[in-house]
């Protein structure tokens, strides 16, 4: 009988560890949540967005993708969350109810992620 142990990544930190489990179900929400506000207020615009993802995945790039701890995955939810949200927004330029549609499918996927996990 042999016992394997998880193997825990050299340069992690225990709440970089643990965002990492939750980053994409922590991205999809904060999609959905910034998809709905364009939808149905004047305060965030589109180039609110456009905006934001354009900041966050730089500093992604320039910052983040090098650092496995809290700040690399913090800056990986921003950008994927970002990068999303400028997806919903590009689609609703297109097709306008389509955001409403985008963002009620990224709700979806989230809640599936959340219960289906175990942990």
């Amino acid at each position: 009988m042999s016992y394997e142990l998880p193997v825990i990544e050299h340069g992690t930190t225990r709440g970089g560890r643990w965002l990492r489990e939750r980053r994409f179900r922590i991205a999809l929400w904060i999609a959905v949540i910034e998809a709905v506000l364009a939808a149905f207020t004047s305060d965030v615009s589109r180039w609110t967005i456009v905006l934001l993802a354009a900041i966050c995945i730089s500093i992604y790039f320039l910052l983040g993708r090098t650092r496995q701890g809290v700040f690399g995955q913090v800056t990986w939810i921003a950008a994927a969350s970002q990068a999303l949200a400028l997806v919903a927004v590009a689609a609703a330029a297109f097709i306008g109810t389509f955001v409403l549609i985008l963002a009620g499918l990224f709700a979806v996927v989230a809640l599936v992620l959340i219960f289906s996990d175990r942990g």
